[in-house]
C-alpha cells in the first residue's frame, strides 16, 4: 500500500530534479512515504525527523515545530524546506531565507499558479482564520474567495457545494479535489513543488505574493461548560462592536471556542501591528473576566 500510494503521489507531479530540499517527517507517518516519493521525482531531498521510536512524533519537529527545519535549510543551503505533521495530512514550507511559508500563502500561490494554467474551478475556499490579505490577493486576480468554517470538513463541504477544485486553511491542511478528497500534506508539498520548478520562482515569493495583515490571537482560558456561549454574553458583544467599528473594512475581530481546549480563541487582524495587538488583548481581557466571574 505504502509504495501504492507514492506512486500515485508521484504520478500526479512533474519531475523535481532541479531543486534540493529538506524534508521533516515529524517522526511520523510520512517517515517511509516521503522518500519514495521524492526519489521518484529526481528530487536532492534530505530527511530530518524520520526515525519514528512510537513516542517522538511531533516532538520539536514537523509542521507544528518549524525551527529545525528553519535552521536546517539556511544552514545547508536548501531551496527551501517541507514540514509535515504526525498523520501527514498538513504541509507547512520554510524558503531559503528560513522564513516560514504557512497554508494561506500555499493555497494563494497555488490558486494564482492553477488559474493561469486555465486548471481552478468555481474558485478557492478558505476559513474564517485565513488572513484578510488571503482574500485581497485573491479578489486581485479576479478568483471568488469562499469562506467556510475551521476544520478540513467544513472546506471539503464548502468546495463541493461552489464547485471549487482548491481549498485549504493557514494549519497546512490543503485539498485539491482533482487528486483526492482529502488533505494530504505529501500531495499539497508535490504540487507546490511542481508549480516552483515549473515557473522557476523562489521559494521566498511564494511570502512575498501576498501581503498578510497582521494578525494577533490570544488564547483566553475558559471553562467547557460556559466556551460556547460566553461570546453571546452583551459584555462581549459590545467590545467586538468596538473593534469593528475602529477597522472598519480594513480590520475584523473573531471570536471563537476552541473544539478541543477549555479555551475561547480572539482573532483581531488589521494593518496597524500595534492597534492590532492592544485590541485583541483587550477584547480577551473582557472575555477572562467574565470567565473568572462565572
Amino acid at each position: 500500500p505504502a509504495e501504492q500510494y507514492a506512486a500515485h503521489v508521484a504520478s500526479c507531479s512533474r519531475q523535481l530534479s532541479s531543486l534540493r530540499i529538506l524534508v521533516d517527517c515529524a517522526n511520523g507517518a510520512a517517515y517511509k512515504t516521503a522518500p519514495m516519493i521524492f526519489s521518484r521525482l529526481g528530487c536532492k531531498a534530505d530527511f530530518i525527523a524520520c526515525t519514528p521510536d512510537g513516542v517522538n512524533i511531533n516532538t520539536g519537529c514537523g509542521s507544528t515545530h518549524l525551527k529545525l527545519l528553519s535552521e536546517g535549510v539556511v544552514k545547508g543551503g536548501y531551496d527551501l524546506g517541507v514540514a509535515f505533521d504526525g498523520d501527514a495530512d498538513r504541509c507547512l514550507m520554510i524558503d531559503e531565507n528560513g522564513c516560514e511559508i504557512d497554508g494561506d500563502r500555499i493555497v494563494g500561490a497555488l490558486a494564482a499558479y492553477m488559474q493561469d494554467e486555465g486548471k481552478l474551478h468555481g474558485g478557492a475556499v478558505v476559513t474564517v482564520m485565513s488572513n484578510l490579505g488571503l482574500h485581497e490577493f485573491l479578489k486581485s486576480r479576479n478568483i471568488d474567495c469562499h469562506v467556510s468554517a475551521v476544520g478540513d470538513r467544513y472546506v471539503l463541504e464548502e468546495m463541493l457545494s461552489s464547485g471549487c477544485n482548491l481549498g485549504g486553511e493557514q494549519s497546512g491542511h490543503v485539498i485539491m479535489t482533482d487528486y483526492c478528497t482529502t488533505g494530504d500534506g505529501e500531495m499539497t508539498a508535490v504540487q507546490t513543488l511542481s508549480m516552483i520548478e515549473a515557473t522557476g520562482m523562489k521559494a521566498s515569493s511564494l511570502r512575498e505574493v501576498i501581503s498578510f495583515f497582521p494578525q494577533v490571537t490570544v488564547n483566553v482560558e475558559v471553562r467547557n461548560d460556559i466556551k460556547k456561549t460566553i461570546g453571546a454574553s452583551d459584555e462581549v458583544k459590545a467590545i467586538a462592536e468596538e473593534i469593528r467599528g475602529m477597522f472598519g473594512d480594513s480590520g475584523r475581530i473573531l471570536i471563537r471556542p476552541s473544539g478541543t481546549e477549555a479555551k475561547v480563541r480572539v482573532m483581531v487582524e488589521g494593518k496597524d501591528p500595534e492597534l492590532v495587538n492592544a485590541m485583541a488583548h483587550k477584547a480577551a481581557d473582557v472575555i477572562r473576566s467574565l470567565a473568572q466571574k462565572a
